[in-house]
């Protein structure tokens, strides 16, 4: 079913795109703000407090809407499945901005790349060349497909039903949201919100950095994983970043300058400087590791099946 529901909702998404900040996003950050306004006193078991208020009761209702779906029938259990992951996953929430930029970087419209990427990040860019709004732009992907593909992908694998994807996806905002939205003095609040995720994106981050090395170049993918990760500010990103960077054979990091000021970053990768071509390459990259979990799912499926036949064939 798992299988099937991931062919099904990837067709979906190619087809009719789904507006993420308003249908998803927009929505649980306004649920956040009404919680967080409520119990905020800038404690951290109050931050706690919040995130189970908030999760637990989605996570749990999509869970039993589930089972009961199951109980009447396998094919209402399949439709839940491919609503929920629809709304949870997708490449479509970073695709649209990356395949703009390359669009402009081809045309050599250095000025409308600029504004696409720092409208996507969040940050200015300030002059940056094309090999830097390469660099950055192959970032924000790599992380994007990591934190809307592929680790939804996994912990809808490993609980049951979608209530896995849901778990990730509302931890993902939550953390995100308080970051921005509550001050330096409220710190403590979000220090629990910090540590779910931490601790949700522990095994996919690993899994993700595996299926990158897998379906590149895997010597440089796991010597950079292994010596250049650390380095970064966020080093669960790092391992992200440094797997793919080694995969590609392209430089990634590096310091670039942000909102008028130099962040010194470290470099990950090793090969040749970022370019529009290997925008394309991460695009490859990307599809490979997607074509390798479906696979995986494909074959989980198919031991399932075999499972159960034999259960029965022995009952019988």
């Amino acid at each position: 079913m798992s299988f099937l529901s991931l062919i099904i909702v990837f067709l979906l998404e190619q087809l009719q795109p789904l507006s993420y900040r308003r249908f998803v996003a927009a929505p649980v950050a306004a649920s956040a703000d009404f919680v967080e306004a409520r119990i905020n006193v800038g404690s951290y078991r109050h931050g706690l407090l919040a995130w189970l208020l908030i999760v637990l009761p989605v996570v749990g209702l999509t869970l039993l809407i589930y089972l009961w779906l199951m109980e009447i029938s396998a094919l209402l259990g399949l439709v839940f499945n491919v609503v929920v992951l629809y709304l949870t996953m997708g490449f479509r929430q970073f695709s649209s901005h990356y395949t703009e930029i390359q669009l402009a970087l081809r045309t050599g419209d250095l000025s409308r790349a600029r504004e696409i990427l720092a409208g996507w990040r969040g940050t200015e860019v300030g002059t940056a060349n094309s090999s830097e709004i390469s660099r950055l732009a192959i970032e924000q992907a790599l992380v994007g497909a990591h934190r809307h593909v592929f680790a939804v992908l996994l912990w809808f694998v490993v609980l049951p039903g979608p209530c896995g994807a849901v778990l990730y996806r509302l931890s993902a905002i939550l953390v995100e949201h308080w970051r921005q939205a509550v001050g330096a003095e409220s710190a403590d609040f979000v220090k629990f919100s910090e540590q779910a995720f931490r601790v949700l994106d522990w095994l996919p981050v690993r899994a993700t950095a595996a299926v990158f090395a897998a379906v590149g170049d895997f010597e440089d993918a796991v010597y950079c994983w292994r010596t250049q990760a650390g380095q970064w500010p966020d080093p669960e990103t790092g391992i992200v970043l440094a797997s793919a960077a080694g995969a590609l054979g392209v430089q990634l990091g590096m310091p670039v300058v942000e909102s008028g000021d130099i962040n010194d970053r470290a470099e990950l990768g090793v090969g040749s400087p970022a370019d529009v071509e290997f925008m394309q390459s991460a695009v490859g990259l990307v599809w490979r590791a997607t074509v390798f979990w479906i696979l995986l799912l494909f074959l989980l499926g198919l031991s399932n099946l075999a499972g159960f036949t034999r259960s029965g064939l022995v009952s019988g």
